[in-house]
């Protein structure tokens, strides 16, 4: 459901340019972004969601002027707004680890595809990791001159992120939506349960791998990421009540480089 709610605009609201308004919508939207996505809203709804925060900054003046001082229509209003989304969306990248940068990238470009040893090398130097280490952290196969990321159904089924040799974000998320797959909420509490604070990394990764998915029409994938966040809360209240065993320091499962 939408829910519309409007305002009176001041009689006395400026005219500000168009430059003014992007500088606006960069200022308020991450923080707006941040919010709708704490209250877990689904990502296929996310896109939708931002408009009102953009809107409200875009009614707030009695006009908006382009280059040429015409006022800018409501179109190219949620064009920006839609452009700025996306900005805070990879601004959130900071919080992922190198490897799974590297990934997100890939994915990008390749989704689960085979690509080039080559280009998968150079990609690896540029986000701080490397193409034996993306293996070793169980991401990714590596053979004949070619890379390709492993799918949720080809990872070991006994993945622990408490003695994973190197955790990180990516293989999370690939994880989880496999165990909900195979196993329900049930299951996948548990993986959420050991991973404590960290699984809200994993949660927004989804968040971007869904924008991803919706932009190439890779529609598969893009259910599998939106189930895990609309299943998050009943994860997460699950994994409150699993019995927590004495683990290691969980503060920073992720290899932060």
């Amino acid at each position: 459901s939408i829910v519309l709610v409007c305002r009176k605009r001041a009689v006395d609201a400026p005219t500000i340019s168009r430059r003014e308004f992007v500088t606006a919508l960069k200022s308020e939207l991450p923080a707006a972004l941040a919010h709708v996505q704490h209250g877990n809203i689904a990502p296929v709804d996310l896109a939708q969601a931002a408009i009102g925060p953009g809107m409200a900054v875009y009614t707030r003046y009695a006009k908006v002027l382009d280059a040429e001082g015409k006022p800018l229509s409501v179109r190219e209003a949620l064009a920006l707004i839609n452009q700025t989304l996306d900005e805070a969306l990879a601004e959130q990248e900071g919080d992922f680890d190198a490897d799974s940068r590297w990934a997100l990238t890939w994915f990008e470009q390749l989704g689960f595809a085979e690509g080039e040893y080559g280009v998968a090398e150079q990609l690896s130097k540029s986000k701080n990791t490397a193409v034996e280490g993306l293996v070793e952290a169980g991401i990714v196969v590596s053979r004949r001159g070619k890379v390709r990321l492993l799918k949720p159904g080809e990872l070991s089924v006994d993945w622990d992120p408490l003695t994973a040799p190197r955790r990180t974000a990516w293989e999370t998320v690939h994880h989880l939506i496999r165990i909900l797959e195979a196993g329900g909420e049930d299951a996948a509490a548990k993986i959420v349960a050991k991973l404590g604070a960290n699984a809200e990394t994993a949660r927004e990764l989804c968040y971007r791998l869904y924008i991803l998915c919706e932009r190439k029409k890779r529609s598969p994938e893009a259910l599998s990421y939106n189930a895990l966040v609309l299943s998050w809360p009943e994860i997460t209240r699950l994994a409150q009540e699993t019995p927590r065993a004495a683990t290691p320091h969980t503060d920073d499962l992720f290899n932060q480089e």
